[in-house]
């Protein structure tokens, strides 16, 4: 996996008294105090990661169509040619491919021209010539390792129509930690290095927030729209976290081999192999963002 960290923004108050930067808030006739952290010297440091990862979610469509005088031979028909695939595919486990099917049925109508030479459908239920019915196959393949093989046996099928082949990522939840847990490091060494070039050191975290939503508003450069909500003031002593998430490790497991599909009607080997085609899940960014602040010394 390759890390590299966004420009993030490190905003840092001046070592004299707040209300000496900020002359006192007031909304009509009410004063608004400083937040209780800004009562000192803070600095304000936004953590920002972005990773790309292989997408790990697949999805492809395919259909099969049958035409007959009988709604219910056109209908067979049809399940009979994706029944073979559904079944070939579901020897994966559902924890790798998911298959959904459907079939729907529509009549076809016994067609005229009309006095300007238009061709139309004659819609009376006795002007029925045939049934078309569609047998629909919706794939999703959540072990991306088996998205060319899911693809070339759908092709091996030849059906009717095949949909293009579609990726994206759908990230688990060790996964987002472990950004979480990154934006909050990139946080404190930006806070270091900027307090450090300024010639002062850090103190102690004022306030923890995993959303960077803190050190996105103006409170740094003036409270009202912050404060204005009121509120039971916090003491100095106290750490604020506004969220948490835990660390975990980001790992993708390979899968074991997928199993040789079944037969009774499904393609064969060699036909597989025939259709086989290089299907390369893109890469796809994440980023993160964290804000901290910390007080200095």
């Amino acid at each position: 996996m390759r890390r590299s960290f966004a420009f993030a923004l490190l905003l840092a108050s001046v070592a004299t008294p707040v209300l000496a930067q900020t002359p006192p808030a007031t909304i009509g006739d009410r004063y608004i105090p400083a937040p209780w952290w800004m009562r000192d010297p803070v600095i304000a440091s936004v953590g920002q990661v972005r990773v790309e990862i292989q997408a790990n979610r697949a999805f492809v469509s395919a259909s099969f169509q049958s035409v007959d005088r009988s709604v219910a031979e056109a209908s067979r028909a049809a399940a009979d040619q994706v029944r073979a695939l559904s079944q070939a595919l579901s020897a994966y486990g559902a924890d790798k491919v998911r298959v959904e099917t459907s079939v729907t049925t529509r009549p076809l109508y016994d067609q005229y021209r009309d006095e300007n030479g238009v061709m139309r459908d004659n819609t009376r239920a006795d002007r029925v010539a045939r049934y078309q019915a569609d047998a629909s196959v919706n794939v999703t393949v959540r072990d991306v390792r088996l998205i060319e093989r899911v693809y070339a046996t759908i092709v091996a099928s030849r059906p009717t129509s095949i949909g293009q082949v579609n990726f994206n990522l759908d990230p688990d939840n060790s996964w987002k930690a472990n950004l979480q847990a990154e934006a909050m490091k990139d946080a404190r060494r930006r806070a270091e290095a900027a307090a450090t070039n300024a010639g002062a050191t850090l103190g102690r975290v004022k306030i923890i927030d995993p959303s960077g939503r803190v050190c996105q508003t103006d409170v740094l450069a003036g409270w009202p729209s912050y404060a204005a909500g009121g509120g039971q003031e916090t003491t100095v002593d106290d750490i604020v976290v506004t969220g948490s998430r835990s660390q975990a490790r980001m790992e993708y497991a390979a899968p074991p081999a997928p199993p040789p599909p079944p037969g009774g009607g499904a393609p064969s080997e060699a036909q597989i192999e025939a259709a086989r085609l290089a299907l390369q899940p893109p890469l796809q960014v994440m980023t993160d963002s964290a804000c901290v602040i910390y007080g200095l010394n």
